[in-house]
């Protein structure tokens, strides 16, 4: 009689209460442990500490888990200047100071890039900083309606889920942004049907603050009035599901200046902008710093937005080609250099991550090269860049790990890493910006 015999199921981790011992943190400043074989992520733990956790997701090879009780602690550890701190999503790092929090993600980002690429030590300057409160011109806001207690929560979402933390305020958020939870709480109960309006979305631009609501019903003009009533200095807009927006009050069309360069750049409500203004500033300057342009110079500059990079590299480069993927941020590329009174600006639409058409930007020869992709990093196009031999390359980065990918094929072709510099966008979150020069 031939026996079978049937393994058991694995029991999933996921959901139980573990204890680990942290022996050190990622380059999102996630405590690392290990529990049986596994090696495991723990947000909110830090080097040295003994934590209890509940664990958010059991792979085959690792674990991730949220902290939920300090048992010994780190010399690091602070009390979170944030009342909000402990439930809210927004921020990460409040447990540790300003300082240390730049600290341990720049040292684990330089672990991360050197395992990527090879290199045995990289060339950081100075870490880009600036305020670590008031600093976020631009931000989400969720709104949820509880049917069952006849109430709404706004405020932002808590750490790894989608359940709404009610805030009154938030210490991170731009100061002239601050009554849009009053004004809020104020007209959301007026709504007819409580569950139109999904969440919101302020900005300040020029001095003015803006306010978007995203609603997936129509809302009558006594219900859009209600709002501009609740905060009377606001300008006020609506988003429909089909993504058209509609004013509710004065029609103002936001913009924001880069003093340094004495440069004005308008943007549409939905368009990407830096959300902290000071250090987007500094990056501006830094760009230029490092290339060192001169009036010979052709510059290609990638994933360009509305000019961000752009319009100051024109004022010192012979000519700049730039390249996006969202049409509409072309055309308000293109409007920007004209407002700025830059003729030597040409700006194209292009899926920069399929193969590049023969475009009269891609027959052109260049010199130096800036690209300053999204969280997926430039794969694809780094490959294409490095065909056309430039000098210098700038990358900038908002992801660590796209960018030592990135990196490692930029080394591979010729080029060196000249400098590199973390760019603190996101004080008290796991998240660390990066500029790096590339020269071959």
């Amino acid at each position: 009689m031939l026996n079978l015999y049937k393994a058991k199921p694995k029991t999933s981790l996921t959901g139980k209460t573990l204890t680990f011992s942290i022996d050190s943190s990622d380059y999102e400043v996630h405590g690392i442990s290990k529990h049986e074989q596994k090696i495991a992520f723990i947000s909110g733990a830090l080097p040295g500490e003994r934590v209890q956790a509940k664990v958010a997701e059991d792979k085959a090879g690792y674990l991730k888990a949220l902290s939920t009780k300090v048992l010994q602690a780190s010399s690091l550890r602070i009390t979170p200047p944030c009342q909000y701190a402990a439930q809210c999503g927004g921020c990460q790092l409040q447990h540790i100071s300003a300082a240390n929090q730049r600290g341990l993600k720049q040292q684990g980002i330089d672990k991360l890039i050197c395992h990527q690429t090879g290199l045995t030590s990289l060339p950081w300057q100075p870490m880009l900083t600036a305020a670590d409160s008031g600093y976020r011109r631009r931000a989400r806001i969720g709104i949820w309606y509880d049917k069952k207690q006849r109430r709404f929560s706004v405020g932002f979402r808590q750490h790894a889920d989608k359940q709404i933390v009610a805030v009154d305020s938030c210490m991170v958020l731009s100061p002239l942004l601050a009554p849009v939870f009053a004004a809020l709480n104020q007209a959301l109960p007026q709504l007819k049907d409580a569950t139109a309006v999904t969440h919101a979305e302020v900005l300040e631009a020029g001095g003015t603050a803006f306010v978007i609501v995203r609603h997936v019903k129509p809302l009558t003009v006594t219900e859009q009035q209600g709002f501009v009533a609740a905060w009377p200095e606001a300008v006020w807009l609506g988003e429909a599901t089909a993504g058209e927006f509609s004013y509710w009050n004065t029609a103002v069309t936001p913009q924001y200046h880069l003093a340094e360069q004495q440069l004005t750049l308008q943007f549409s409500p939905d368009d990407f902008i830096q959300v902290n203004a000071a250090i987007n500033q500094q990056m501006v300057t830094q760009a230029l710093d490092w290339l060192q342009l001169g009036s010979n110079d052709t510059v290609l500059d990638l994933y360009a937005g509305i000019g961000n990079f752009s319009l100051a590299l024109a004022q010192r480069a012979k000519t700049v080609h730039a390249l996006e993927g969202v049409a509409k941020m072309v055309q308000q590329l293109a409007t920007n250099a004209k407002l700025n009174g830059l003729s030597n600006v040409e700006a194209w639409q292009a899926d920069l991550h399929l193969a590049w058409p023969k475009a009269r930007w891609n027959k052109a020869e260049y010199t130096k090269v800036l690209l300053d992709p999204a969280r997926a990093g430039a794969q694809g196009a780094v490959e294409q860049v490095v065909k056309l031999k430039p000098a210098q390359i700038l990358y900038v980065s908002c992801n660590a790990a796209t960018f030592a990918r990135d990196a490692k094929v930029l080394l591979q072709s010729g080029y060196s890493l000249e400098k590199i510099c973390g760019v603190d966008m996101f004080a008290h979150t796991s998240h660390l910006e990066l500029m790096a020069l590339f020269s071959r």
